[in-house]
């Protein structure tokens, strides 16, 4: 009897503990999940524990920290921290997790690594080895991060690479923030985008609008180009950028250079605000201005706003001036136009007109509208006046209709031909010949041996060949059938100085390669006698006609 009493102890006992078990272990579910549901103000940016496989509390051996293993589960505030094991210091407020690290928040914000340091103080996670951040479409992997929970802000130093659906970008150091979208990167900075490679020393850049802002030297490598920039901004996803500070797009042979490039991939033109250069060194042309553009499909170039074109292939290099420039390739050769108080300045000639067109495969340089041509002392003028190189040089110049050309030999006396066409032929920059024809009329200076003048011979004939020989008057012929005049200088009267046409535009005349850029006006009475003429050439043109 008294056996079976006990027995019946034992087993209500053993059900009155199994019993009291349930309710607590019910207790600490029902606690557990009171404090994930709840959040108390007085758990603000306290480290919180949720959940762990099991606890392991030895005041000897660990006497500052908890040891969670399996499964854990901590919070602070809406930052949920998952890992295989933690160690947790209450006192101090701090984390330490270990394998399978994983930062939760909201549905926005994913951070896994290897081990994590998280200071609930100040809101600090510090992620090592495999470390991925991931923010919607953005994903940041390095192998040392550090995440400020508070500033919503993480940023690696020992590498590390930001991914999204556009561009990869990698770096030695580098911050993103979730909130803003905005990434900073420094040192071997190196953005890669299917259509070019980015390399910069510093750059800011937004993964949701994709536009790279450029704060220290930077190099953007494609096939089509290559761009330097120290400054600007580059939008990978439009492919558009301005680029500051005298940045520089190379493609092909073309060199494009300006204060402010705006420049669109797609399009390849590149459009240049304040001190443009553009350098073609297969060519050997450089044409400025303080505004232009440059298409580098159709390499067709214009500039204004003090506009100069350098063109170097020769021995002698030229320097033209006009309010607008424009050069393109056409279906023979490349064209250089240029319009508006055109001057250009080599060593060896001088010209001004009020618009030109070159050539460059036929070297062949035409000037329009009252053109002037000077060679040392010589001057020459004409409706039009074709100029045809050599090696950069000067080989023969031709106006077809209207030609005058005049030789100063001191300040009262000038050589002077006048008729209806004039071809003058050089030899290494020096005058050697000019041939002239239809109506033609001489006024020229017979000199002695000792440069004395014996008159002034004046002569009319249909045709003139006149060769020179160390600059000066080797032999001139008259034909046929010439009439002449030689009236000795003392009886020269000053009416008899001048053709008719005569017109000595010396003040107009570059003096120097800076001097190309001097607005000179023509005097009104040169410029009503250049209409004259013109009118008068057009008049013979259409007699002629019929």
């Amino acid at each position: 009897m008294i056996g079976k009493m006990l027995r019946g102890l034992k087993t209500g006992y053993s059900l009155m503990f199994g019993l009291l078990c349930l309710v607590a272990l019910t207790a600490v579910y029902a606690q557990d999940d009171d404090k994930r549901v709840l959040s108390p103000r007085s758990d603000a940016g306290k480290v919180i524990f949720e959940y762990s496989d099991s606890l392991v509390i030895d005041k000897k051996q660990h006497p500052d920290y908890k040891l969670f293993v399996g499964n854990v589960r901590f919070r602070r505030d809406s930052m949920f921290m998952y890992c295989d094991s933690a160690h947790l210091y209450d006192q101090i407020n701090t984390l330490y997790a270990f394998g399978n690290v994983k930062m939760e928040q909201g549905d926005t914000l994913f951070v896994y690594g290897d081990y994590l340091h998280y200071d609930g103080n100040t809101g600090i996670a510090r992620l090592r080895d495999g470390v991925r951040l991931i923010n919607r479409n953005v994903t940041l992997y390095t192998d040392s991060l550090n995440y400020n929970q508070e500033e919503n802000v993480g940023y690696y130093f020992e590498g590390g690479k930001i991914v999204d659906s556009t561009n990869v970008l990698t770096s030695v150091y580098g911050q993103y923030s979730p909130d803003t979208k905005m990434a900073v990167f420094q040192y071997d900075v190196e953005l890669t985008n299917p259509k070019y490679v980015l390399y910069s020393d510093t750059l800011e850049y937004s993964t949701e609008s994709k536009i790279a802002q450029i704060l220290g030297p930077s190099t953007i490598v494609s096939d089509s180009n290559t761009i330097y920039s120290d400054r600007g901004w580059y939008d990978t996803d439009k492919d558009l950028s301005m680029l500051l500070d005298r940045s520089i797009i190379v493609s092909k042979s073309q060199r494009l250079t300006g204060d402010t490039i705006y420049y669109n991939r797609n399009r390849g033109f590149g459009e240049v605000f304040g001190n443009m250069v553009m350098n073609d060194s297969v060519r050997r042309v450089v044409m400025e201005g303080q505004y232009g553009y440059y298409d580098e499909k159709s390499e067709f170039a214009f500039a204004t706003d003090s506009a100069l074109v350098i063109e170097y292939s020769g021995v002698d290099t030229l320097f033209l001036h006009a309010d607008t420039l424009k050069s393109y390739n056409d279906t023979l050769s490349r064209v250089l136009e240029a319009y508006h108080g055109v001057r250009f300045y080599r060593n060896e000639s001088q010209g001004v007109c009020d618009s030109m067109v070159y050539w460059v495969a036929d070297s062949l340089l035409t000037m329009f509208d009252n053109p002037i041509l000077w060679n040392e002392n010589y001057q020459i003028f004409g409706d039009t006046i074709k100029i045809y190189m050599n090696d950069g040089t000067i080989d023969w110049a031709h106006i077809p209709t209207n030609a005058f050309a005049s030789e100063q030999k001191d300040s009262l006396f000038f050589n002077q031909l006048s008729g209806k066409e004039l071809k003058a032929f050089f030899q290494n920059g020096e005058l050697k010949q000019v041939d002239m024809s239809g109506n033609v009329e001489t006024i020229y200076y017979p000199q002695e041996r000792d440069s004395t003048y014996i008159g002034l011979n004046s002569a009319i004939g249909g045709f003139l060949t006149m060769f020179l020989k160390d600059r000066t008057l080797d032999k001139m012929i008259l034909y046929p059938q010439p009439k002449g005049v030689l009236t000795p200088v003392a009886f020269i009267k000053p009416d008899m100085l001048f053709l008719p046409r005569y017109q000595w535009f010396d003040y107009l005349r570059p003096v120097n390669k800076a001097d190309v850029f001097r607005r000179v006006v023509m005097w009104q009475e040169d410029a009503e006698a250049a209409a004259s003429h013109r009118t008068m050439s057009d008049a013979d043109d259409e007699e002629g006609s019929f």
